[in-house]
């Protein structure tokens, strides 16, 4: 099974370093709430990859798969979402202000609701369901205990989740300073916003 997870290994770092909805969720949780919203927003994908990599081993995601309602139905919800939080963004950055940026940096966001938040998204994000049912057969040993092998092959994916994911947390609060302007930050936000949306209109373009 060693072999088998480090083969997995090369596979799901490649999956962590392209750049996608988790990177866009980091990045924007980092500029705007910190290492400490970061970090968090990093636990939720971490949770959410252990759903997904659980629940493939379970069948949820053959299920997914077998069925084009649930299907759908996944997909619909995370696309509404992601518009969702895309366009609550963009909205929200034309406030942005010294003394909001102030305000920010004193007072955090409830752990609850920036965990959540990030764990919703990559639950609904059905290509996780895709991935996980398409490889995990091909890396798990015969006779294995499936639901184990879906724990270690997702606490395999996590571990290049936290080395990429914990590098750009901490290179963005390195640019604090540049990231705490308020010009600079209504870009990035509008950036982050723009984003969220044109995965939601992926997502519905998709068949």
């Amino acid at each position: 099974m060693l072999h088998n997870m480090l083969s997995f290994a090369l596979l799901a770092g490649v999956l962590t370093l392209i750049p996608g909805i988790d990177t866009a969720q980091i990045l924007r949780s980092s500029m705007t709430g910190g290492k400490r919203a970061g970090f968090i927003t990093m636990f939720g994908i971490i949770a959410g990859v252990y759903v997904w990599g659980i629940g493939a081993a379970l069948g949820i995601s053959a299920l997914l798969l077998a069925s084009h309602a649930a299907y759908t139905a996944i997909k619909i919800i995370g696309g509404i979402y992601l518009l969702y939080l895309g366009i609550k963004i963009i909205r929200d950055s034309r406030n942005i202000t010294h003394q909001s940026i102030e305000e920010q940096t004193k007072t955090s966001a409830p752990f609850w609701k920036v965990f959540s938040r990030a764990l919703i998204i990559t639950i609904t994000n059905p290509k996780n369901g895709v991935f996980y049912i398409a490889v995990l057969p091909q890396f798990l040993p015969d006779g294995y205990n499936p639901i184990l092998g879906g724990f270690l092959l997702a606490s395999t994916h996590n571990v290049m989740v936290i080395l990429w994911q914990g590098f750009l947390v901490l290179a963005t609060n390195f640019a604090g300073k540049f990231i705490r302007n308020p010009r600079a930050q209504k870009v990035i936000e509008r950036i982050a916003g723009v984003t969220l949306v044109g995965f939601a209109a992926r997502i519905a373009a998709e068949k």
